[in-house]
């Protein structure tokens, strides 16, 4: 007997300043959110740099999906889904690799990498060669910007570029840190499961009113001197761009103190062969700008979040549970750096870092605490009063106000109020 769900009325959930806590513990509502934002929009799956060769493949996910993002032998990526058409089997076992062809280990149909059947064991047994018509499924739509791969399994709906609006510049940003305007994700992936519904995480990763509080112990250890930037006489700005995508803009911050490398909590004399690079790549007078601006702190709705020296991406398993998958941005061309970067990657979110540490013990701390029965709603009015909109559209509020939490909010909200 099939039981119809109750609608869930969205707009006695989330309103201005505040959100229910239901939101981060009720099955029915995760569930919901699979169809509405993780198999309708935009979702951040991987970067081109992880299969830099013909035939290389990695498994990723979208929303609870399993794809295989693989470059075939004519050098274009191809995102397929990892279940063969004839019994649903798991078509590719292996976390990464190259290989021509995926061969379902149940009944021995073999796929080329594009996803075309190529054939199958005792051909007679079909009146009709199916060869044609069964291939692996293919993620309905895939876009690539600046080297980062993004599917949606919805087949219509808003561009990439619309989607990206004006968060694409953070994304802009970063690749020109590089000497040669790429970035690689060669690193490895660091996997830390949390018991936390993803939307916690989300909001923490442009919330610039916990550092001071959370991490304050890494702060004093590192003494890099970023973490005296979050306070509220900061001229440091929390940002929301729109489509749920913010930041934490410590530029101005940082172009007061007129240092290049000082983003990184280094100077120039620490990376010699970088600098060098980056004076013959863009010139001197460019090149001191991009390495006193360094790199921007932005969360791409739902799942990528760029961290400074590290590049975040979010997997929800559960209502309450998240996997993040963490590794170091590095530089084409820049081998001096990328060695700090992966170093210090390893001190602050490594399996013995402090930094996300704290945040995971946060991360869970709030599940537990969001799942008891008063207060029901939780408070997302701070700095509202103050906020600023430009001309385009971009919200602007104070570094510690709850600015990218009350957007990323609206925008859930439309999309899940979408028919």
């Amino acid at each position: 007997m099939n039981v119809e769900s109750k609608p869930i009325h969205w707009q006695r959930l989330i309103r201005d300043d505040e959100v229910h806590g239901s939101l981060y513990t009720d099955e029915a509502i995760f569930r919901e959110e699979l169809e509405k934002i993780w198999y309708r929009t935009w979702v951040y799956v991987g970067h081109e740099s992880e299969i830099p060769k013909p035939n290389d493949y990695i498994l990723k996910t979208i929303g609870l999906e399993e794809v295989i993002m693989v470059r075939d032998r004519n050098g274009q990526v191809n995102l397929l889904h990892n279940r063969c058409p004839h019994r649903g089997n798991r078509v590719c076992v292996s976390n990464h690799g190259n290989a021509r062809s995926f061969t379902c280990a149940y009944h021995g149909w073999n796929f080329s990498n594009n996803g075309e059947l190529k054939g199958y064991p005792y051909p007679s047994g079909f009146v009709e060669d199916k060869r044609g018509e069964l291939g692996l499924g293919r993620v309905a739509r895939m876009r690539s910007y600046q080297g980062f791969v993004f599917g949606s399994l919805a087949a219509t709906g808003p561009t990439l570029e619309e989607h990206l609006g004006s968060a694409r510049e953070t994304i802009d940003d970063l690749v020109r840190n590089s000497p040669e305007g790429e970035v690689e994700l060669t690193a490895g992936f660091l996997q830390h499961k949390v018991r936390s519904n993803w939307k916690f995480l989300v909001e923490n990763e442009t919330d610039g009113y916990h550092p001071q509080v959370v991490h304050a112990s890494i702060f004093e250890v590192a003494r890099s001197g970023i973490g005296d930037l979050y306070h509220e006489n900061s001229t440091a700005v929390g940002r929301y761009f729109g489509n749920g995508h913010s930041e934490i803009d410590l530029r101005p911050e940082f172009r007061a103190i007129g240092k290049p490398m000082r983003w990184f909590g280094t100077d120039e004399s620490r990376v010699p062969e970088y600098t060098a690079a980056m004076k013959a790549a863009y010139g001197d007078e460019k090149a001191r700008e991009i390495m006193i601006d360094g790199v921007r702190h932005a969360m791409i709705f739902p799942n990528l979040f760029i961290a400074e020296i590290q590049l975040f991406v979010l997997q929800p398993l559960s209502v309450d549970e998240t996997v993040q998958h963490v590794t170091a941005l590095q530089f084409k061309g820049a081998p001096d750096l990328n060695k700090r970067m992966r170093n210090q990657t390893m001190g602050s979110v490594g399996p013995a870092g402090f930094l996300l540490a704290d945040d995971a013990e946060m991360y869970e701390r709030t599940q537990r605490g969001v799942g008891l029965r008063n207060p029901e709603w939780l408070y997302l009015g701070r700095g509202r009063h103050r906020e600023q909109v430009g001309e385009d559209g971009v919200i602007t509020g104070n570094v510690t106000d709850d600015t990218a939490s009350r957007g990323m909010w609206q925008h859930y909200k439309s999309l899940m109020e979408a028919a």
